[in-house]
């Protein structure tokens, strides 16, 4: 009989760690190539929904691939809570948009996000304040950067800029709040910053992120460009490699010149529609994000659907 009841609890047991196996809950990813002695890093963007659309599913994709590629952090290219950011630290978006949704341990990791455009439509200083709450959210300014080494030693300068400020349509918005926060920002003092900052970086790789594009297949295809307008120059003088950003809610690869590569990752859970552009490589609507492999000779950038399918890869070398 003790035997019997010994044998009742292991098999209770058994069944018990099976239910709870965070592999079982979040296998890894099929198709994902990891490299060797790469810094690890997801981006995603436009996602704070309270978790509908597709945000959850890009939340449970998202797991599985950073537990295939040892991510090491998490960049967010803006509009974390829609529909107007968010008033306070206390705000229940923080836990119904982001903590609540993106639950799974090997998400724990550090994020980095920037401000979108719907994020100015509360309290920005919030999110910044939130820095000193949230384990993982890292939003120290509203501009900064910081470097990181990849696993052959090599230094990457990651710069984190915001680009609301430099919509002029956003400095004559009917919304009060909305039209002050953009209007408290210095812009020239923020491109000046960039300018500097890229310049006096000895780093091999330079990645920037921020909200807006420089280019796009997406709905504002041929629309008037302020951002670009305002900083495509400087990211192009100063040496910068590769330009992230969201806003578009779509997946896209551009090559713009042989040295400044471009990418959307603004496909957090909504998606709207898109076409082909000439500098275009690719372009999806489709709810996901991207994985950046970097080590000292390449950028290897997959992106993911919400299903999980790998649907496009693109290998970025170093080559300044």
């Amino acid at each position: 009989m003790k035997r019997f009841i010994f044998s009742f609890l292991v098999l209770i047991s058994a069944v018990s760690q099976a239910q709870h196996s965070p592999h079982k809950d979040y296998p890894e990813l099929a198709g994902l190539q990891k490299k060797k002695a790469a810094l690890e890093f997801m981006v995603v963007g436009d996602w704070g929904r309270n978790g509908e659309y597709y945000q959850k599913d890009v939340a449970g994709i998202m797991a599985k691939a950073a537990r295939t590629m040892g991510t090491d952090f998490i960049v967010s290219t803006g509009d974390n809570f829609y529909p107007e950011g968010v008033i306070s630290v206390q705000d229940p978006l923080w836990k119904s948009s982001f903590e609540d949704v993106y639950t799974a341990h090997v998400l724990q990791v550090r994020w980095y996000p920037v401000l979108g455009n719907h994020d100015y439509g509360g309290d920005p200083q919030a999110q910044i304040d939130y820095s000193r709450i949230g384990r993982r959210w890292n939003m120290p300014s509203r501009y900064h950067s910081r470097v990181e080494y990849t696993g052959d030693g090599a230094k990457v300068l990651l710069v984190f800029l915001d680009t609301s400020p430099f919509e002029k349509g956003y400095h004559g918005s009917r919304d009060d709040l909305f039209r002050n926060n953009i209007r408290s920002q210095d812009t020239a003092r923020q491109r000046k910053w960039l300018d500097s900052t890229l310049r006096t970086s000895d780093a091999p790789w330079k990645i920037v992120f921020g909200h807006h594009p420089l280019y796009t297949s997406g709905p504002r295809k041929g629309r008037q460009n302020d951002v670009a307008a305002a900083l495509q120059p400087t990211l192009e003088s100063a040496g910068a490699d590769l330009y992230i950003a969201g806003h578009e809610h779509i997946l896209e690869h551009d090559v713009l010149t042989p040295r400044l590569q471009h990418i959307i990752s603004g496909a957090g859970c909504q998606v709207t529609p898109s076409t082909g552009n000439p500098l275009t490589r690719f372009v999806a609507s489709q709810a996901g994000f991207i994985t950046c492999s970097v080590n000292r000779e390449e950028c290897w950038v997959q992106f993911i659907n919400h299903e999980g399918k790998v649907i496009y890869t693109t290998s970025i070398r170093k080559n300044g």
